[in-house]
């Protein structure tokens, strides 16, 4: 397991965490490469489908971040997202996901160094909790 990092999946909302993540890249700020970032137009349309897809394609950690609430571009889509996955979050430790490898925050547009803060403590988790062995979709053989 040395030298290993965890495979995480980011996806982000397209009017404040992604512009969070862009001003990082601005101003320099690194975050782990490892992290692949998917944008999004608003985490309330966002599908808890797409957190179980990244699961079972072998991601080893997702994190899910948008505006903070009250400040979504679309008024209420934060409000849905946080009702969605609390109850995403119950089901996925039913099924034997650890609740360190999904991770939900709210990071506005002008929070480059809380995007990176928060990064590097998502990936510092999952890391630690080793590779996902639950909802792992399996290759057949040929």
């Amino acid at each position: 397991m040395k030298g290993w990092e965890p495979k995480i999946i980011a996806f982000l909302c397209n009017w404040c965490s992604y512009s969070a993540a862009d001003l990082a890249g601005v101003s320099r700020l690194a975050y782990p490469s490892n992290i692949r970032v998917i944008r999004i137009p608003c985490t309330g349309r966002m599908s808890p489908k797409f957190i179980l897809n990244a699961f079972r394609h072998g991601a080893d950690g997702v994190w899910v971040s948008g505006c903070h609430p009250g400040e979504c571009h679309y008024l209420e889509g934060n409000y849905y997202a946080r009702r969605k996955f609390a109850l995403l979050k119950n089901f996925l430790e039913h099924i034997g996901i650890e609740p360190g490898r999904l991770w939900f925050s709210w990071i506005s547009s002008s929070e480059a160094t809380k995007f990176v803060d928060m990064a590097n403590m998502v990936n510092d988790k999952v890391k630690a909790l080793g590779p996902a062995k639950h909802l792992i979709k399996t290759r057949a053989r040929v």
